[in-house]
């Protein structure tokens, strides 16, 4: 039975870099014959997570979507990019929406727990976007997601990618197959939801 990976970027943006660096992850992930989904967080509006809107009015209905999409696939591939060195607002907001979604109606929901999840980022800078893994890692890690140790940052955004949406430096390539690669493992080992 093939690999379930949910992949998405962090940001909504016309021409996101990340967003490109997604579909490469796709685009790699079915080379190697997992089963991907791809969503754009832009069809999961959801507003700044507050414990009194969440208690007055229960969970929106995109934070439960989104909490049952991860609990559907085995692992995830997040192309995260960096705002001020850390996390993008969008991208911590959907994270904390879906770690509280634990209920669906009568059925309990385990979003994160055993999801193996690998990271990457792309920006234009000279770094590629690394300096915010950390903090995404450390978020992910605090409610229950098991990260893969291999990531791929890609610097030099704008001018990266090939006509067929792959990094064109060789090494950056190598950095994002050894990513996929890893996630793909470490769901097959059954280190994650088994």
């Amino acid at each position: 039975m093939p690999a379930k990976i949910i992949v998405f970027a962090g940001s909504v943006r016309t021409g996101s870099y990340n967003r490109q660096l997604a579909e490469a992850a796709v685009s790699q992930l079915a080379q190697s014959g997992a089963e991907v989904t791809l969503i754009s967080l832009a069809d999961y509006p959801l507003p700044i997570f507050d414990e009194d809107l969440k208690n007055e009015e229960g969970l929106p209905d995109e934070a439960v979507k989104l909490s049952r999409l991860f609990q559907a696939h085995d692992g995830a591939f997040i192309a995260c990019p960096e705002y001020n060195s850390s996390i993008t607002p969008l991208l911590k907001n959907v994270l904390d929406w879906v770690s509280v979604a634990k209920t669906d109606g009568n059925v309990q929901l385990t979003p994160y727990q055993g999801l193996v999840v690998a990271l990457g980022s792309a920006s234009n800078g000279a770094f590629g976007g690394v300096r915010g893994l950390y903090h995404v890692r450390s978020v992910l890690m605090n409610v229950g997601a098991q990260i893969v140790t291999e990531q791929c940052a890609i610097s030099g955004a704008r001018e990266a990618f090939d006509d067929n949406g792959m990094p064109k430096n060789e090494r950056q390539l190598k950095l994002l197959q050894n990513a996929c690669r890893a996630l793909l493992e470490q769901v097959t080992a059954g280190r994650g939801r088994g």
